[in-house]
């Protein structure tokens, strides 16, 4: 793979003009389709082989006069202390209200709050609004009239507040996002110390971003997609595409300093860490598409769609971002860099095509040795590993970019790897103790309960539950299927004399009979609160009536998520545990290292999930996070989770762990190998982790709780994975496993390709460690 990769990015170097006009041309072509083609998004969602679904799917089929799928509200009246809401004066304004609102454009029905929905003590009543079409599709003006509506019931002296989906508004993208960008671009200065060097990532991270979301918009024309899809893959694709940028440029750095023209440092850099970043990329692709697992429609396209974010992520870094590298030429380096330079020491400069002399035989690479399949001569007396240089005591270089001065991410891999037990007790014992609070988690789906104390949807949940008890702000749809030919009324009373019976019911509505006579619908309201598991009971009490009787509702839908998502979490984490630790196996022919990274993974997100509980549901630092309201994680959150912090700490450990296998393959001993890989990749791999943790941290400002949670949660996760497991456990680990980290058996050395991450094909006589000013003493 580095062979073909090195020939990439030379091509992509020396035909810049022509690969950055192809990538304009494509982004011209996907904007113009995203604006004549793009439709909107939705809010509801489906979810298969569930029977809140399939009793969705009846009622669209034998009530389509009820406007199911429509988007609704309930209206809260209360009346001033002392007063009843049928007081006349009272009357009149709730009645006056409620013909204003008759008169929304959108409004499909509205139930009449002093007919059946007054509770016992006369003090609180609401009315039911249903809407023609869906929550997504209404207008700020629709809204503007609902609460435009309470208005006049709350001139009138009346206590006046809204709940419902019809109030909730498409999520915008915010401030977070651009600071989360800003702070990505302040780190990239940092590490760079040239605007030029931290501008590229930038700019193909824009590039790519802009070519995905345009591509999601063209896909909504044809696809009813989740209005939370496009959000993912803005908040993934902008995250990796910087990362992936981050990592080339880096070591295409790396390569000018050592003295190479520019055009092989281009090559050599995406032939090696361009490599890392191709299986890193597959790695995240798998964890995403594998979403499709677990069968949610929603799922399914958050997950493609963030997958084909990163795929071009990909792409660019190993296409465009060569070119890039063509046209900054020598400001790639730095000012500091070329005016320690000016000396002209070197051959050739970043701007120079010019190559250096190769065998014609092995198209511009090294000649190889016939007698080992191709491969460069390795050193029978070092393991069949690279020569060391005898003459400078197998001293090993340090990066020249840092003047051969022992940088930060060294020392730390001295000390890591000096005491590798303490160090590995220690960081795990830190991620089982945050990991506790997991213990508690609650599932899901947000409701008005679940908005700020201060808002008109918090206040009507409080008002319900204060009036009518917490069961009616989950009501549960119960659906009987009569079949044809029979009488669904005689059915139905049959049904509402068994669910009255029932613990835990508080009210059985009458049933409304569909035109045909073989459907019946009733409304049951449960005594326990919609989250509580005595209305989950009541669910599966109901459902054991008979195979005609169905239930749906918000509240059964949420209860059957819950249960589908956790019944689809082992076979979802197995599969992308299998397929990663595949392409791991592959990447390093080890079998030990892959299953540490997994390991570090499972580490990482229990103590994600211990970190969530704690915030939203427990309340801790609530404030500081803007959390107004805690209660249950969102259901959706744990799946996500696991697939994209797989796949982003598997980035990481491809990142870290290749240049330990570049060491290790190049001749290094064990721990040498794992100290020297570290202090290469340390530096990098600290920005790129802070890089991602400040654009997900922008997502934390998102008003959308389940936006909210995710960007948090995927902070957390990232600054826990990459610090404590990627950076401080794996190379403990590493340092105590020594050689055996990389033993493979030998029918399976046999069996699986040489893909050469490392880029060993790619190294020359002039690779060997010379006697220089930028070697250190460290024995080999």
């Amino acid at each position: 793979m580095a062979t073909y990769l090195y020939r990439l990015g030379r091509f992509a170097f020396r035909r810049r003009a022509l690969v950055l006009t192809m990538w304009l041309a494509l982004l011209a072509v996907l904007g113009v389709g995203a604006a004549t083609l793009s439709g909107p998004t939705a809010e509801s969602f489906s979810i298969p082989g569930t029977e809140a679904q399939r009793a969705q799917d009846l009622l669209a089929e034998r009530f389509p006069q009820a406007g199911a799928g429509g988007a609704e509200a309930r209206m809260v009246f209360a009346a001033p202390p002392g007063e009843k809401v049928t007081d006349p004066e009272n009357r009149a304004a709730i009645e006056a209200t409620v013909a204003r609102l008759r008169g929304g454009a959108q409004v499909a029905a509205i139930t009449d709050p002093l007919r059946g929905t007054v509770n016992a003590a006369g003090t609180v009543a609401y009315a039911q609004i249903t809407y023609k079409v869906r929550a997504d599709a209404l207008t700020d003006a629709d809204r503007e009239a609902l609460t435009g509506a309470a208005e006049t019931g709350r001139s009138a002296g009346l206590t006046v507040e809204v709940g419902g989906d019809a109030l909730r508004a498409p999520a915008e993208q915010g401030i977070g996002e651009v600071i989360g960008f800003l702070v990505a671009a302040v780190v990239l200065l940092i590490t760079f110390g040239s605007l030029v060097a931290a501008g590229l990532p930038l700019v193909t991270a824009i590039i790519g971003v802009a070519a995905a979301m345009a591509g999601i918009q063209i896909v909504s024309g044809f696809v009813d997609l989740s209005s939370n899809t496009p959000t993912l893959a803005l908040m993934l694709g902008t995250a990796v595409a910087i990362d992936y940028a981050l990592f080339i440029v880096s070591r295409y750095r790396h390569e000018v300093a050592v003295g190479r023209p520019g055009i092989e440092a281009a090559a050599r850099a995406v032939g090696t860490a361009g490599s890392a970043v191709t299986f890193a990329g597959l790695t995240v692709i798998i964890a995403l598409a594998a979403l499709a697992v677990v069968n949610v429609p929603v799922l399914t396209q958050m997950g493609l769609a963030a997958a084909a974010a990163v795929a071009v992520a990909v792409l660019i870094a190993l296409t465009l971002l060569p070119a890039l590298l063509g046209f900054a030429g020598h400001r790639i380096t730095g000012r500091r860099r070329r005016a320690a330079e000016s000396g002209g020491h070197r051959p050739h400069g970043p701007q120079s095509d010019g190559p250096t002399p190769r065998d014609r035989e092995s198209d511009g690479l090294t000649p190889r040795n016939p007698e080992n399949g191709g491969l460069t001569p390795r050193n029978p007396e070092n393991g069949g590993l690279t020569p060391r240089n005898p003459e400078n005591g197998g001293l090993t270089r340090r990066d020249p970019e840092n003047g051969g001065r022992a940088t930060a991410g060294r020392r730390w891999a001295e000390l890591v790897t000096r005491r590798p037990v303490l160090t590995l007790v220690g960081a795990t014992a830190v991620l089982l103790v945050i990991a506790i609070p997991g213990l508690g988690l609650r599932l899901g789906l947000p409701g008005d309960n679940m908005d700020g104390p201060q808002t008109t949807q918090h206040k009507a949940y409080d008002m319900l539950t204060e009036g009518f008890g917490p069961g009616v702000n989950g009501p549960l749809l119960v659906v009987v299927d009569a079949g044809r030919g029979a009488d669904a009324k005689a059915t139905a009373a049959e049904v509402t004399a068994a669910v009255k019976s029932l613990p835990g019911v508080a009210k059985v509505g009458p049933a409304t009979v569909n035109p045909a006579g073989d459907t019946a619908i009733l409304q049951v309201v449960p005594t326990s609160a919609p989250d509580s598991q005595e209305t989950t009971d009541l669910v599966h009490a109901i459902r054991g009536y008979d195979d005609t009787v169905l239930v749906t509702g918000t509240t059964a839908v949420n209860i059957d998520m819950s249960a589908k998502l956790g019944a689809a979490l082992g076979p979802y984490l197995a599969v992308i545990v299998i397929l990663a630790f595949l392409l791991l196996t592959l990447l390093f022919r080890a079998l030990l290292v892959p299953l540490k990274a997994i390991a570090g993974f499972l580490l990482s997100v229990a103590a994600t999930f211990g970190a969530v509980v704690a915030v939203f549901q427990w309340g801790w630092l609530a404030g500081p996070l803007g959390v107004e309201q805690t209660g249950p994680v969102v259901s959706l959150m744990p799946v996500i989770l696991i697939g994209i912090v797989f796949g982003l700490a598997m980035d990481y450990e491809v990142f870290l762990v290749s240049r330990m296998r570049e060491e290790h393959v190049h001749g290094a001993a064990p721990t040498e190998a794992v100290v020297n890989g570290f202090s290469h990749s340390a530096r990098v791999v600290t920005a790129a982790a802070i890089i991602m943790i400040s654009v997900f941290s922008g997502f934390v400002l998102s008003p959308d709780s389940m936006i909210k949670s995710i960007g948090f949660a995927l902070a957390v996760a990232i600054l826990l994975d990459a610090f404590l497991v990627r950076m401080t456990i794996v190379p403990a680990a590493m340092a105590l496993l020594g050689r055996r980290a990389w033993a493979l058996p030998r029918w399976l050395d046999r069996i699986l390709p040489d893909v050469d991450v490392e880029g060993d094909r790619l190294r020359t006589d002039e690779d060997v460690p010379r006697q220089d000013p930028e070697l250190v003493g460290v024995s080999g």
